[in-house]
């Protein structure tokens, strides 16, 4: 294809693309052009019968300060290639962008993520404060609502001391 990716430390293949059900995260190296990956992708389209859509595109760029700030403000990987479409939002630094459930972006708030997943937990535990659980019951309630609402976010984005410190006070305060 043309297309050289992102070289991973310790693997011998370059990252260029994942799949997940309908979601395509495509890695692009500065030299890529991002017009040969717009063709790549318009062909499988027609072969599969499926569609991108673009509005729901996002780039993020990697790499140093200056190159992500030259791809924002000339909405090019390289100075060689065309435009990115202005439909598509390229991330400024301090935004995150969700791939597959984990908000990554350059220099973004990592807690951001965490706070409507704090929020519905206090919804949560609030609801089932009213039915006046046993101690028994509140223990399977924090198990369930807490674990449940934050294992795969702590798995693929971590989780900040904060948001730490502060789930540890909402089950204290259920217990």
């Amino acid at each position: 294809s043309g297309i050289k990716g992102i070289d991973v430390p310790g693997t011998e293949e370059k990252l260029i693309a994942n799949l997940f059900a309908d979601d395509t995260t495509v890695f692009l190296n500065e030299g890529d052009d991002f017009n040969a990956l717009q063709i790549i992708l318009g062909k499988w389209c027609t072969a599969a019968g499926a569609k991108f859509n673009t509005k729901k595109t996002q780039i993020l760029p990697i790499g140093s300060v200056e190159y992500r700030e030259r791809v924002i403000r000339e909405r090019k990987t390289n100075r060689e290639h065309q435009e990115i479409p202005e439909e598509m939002k390229i991330v400024p630094d301090g935004q995150l962008t969700r791939i597959l459930g984990a908000w990554i972006g350059n220099n973004g708030n990592q807690e951001a993520p965490w706070t409507p997943v704090i929020e519905m937990i206090d919804e949560d535990l609030e609801r089932w404060e009213k039915g006046h659980p046993t101690s028994e019951g509140r223990k399977l309630i924090i198990q369930m609502v807490v674990g449940g609402r934050t294992q795969y976010l702590a798995r693929v984005q971590g989780m900040p001391k904060q948001v730490e410190d502060s789930l540890r006070k909402q089950i204290r305060k259920f217990f």
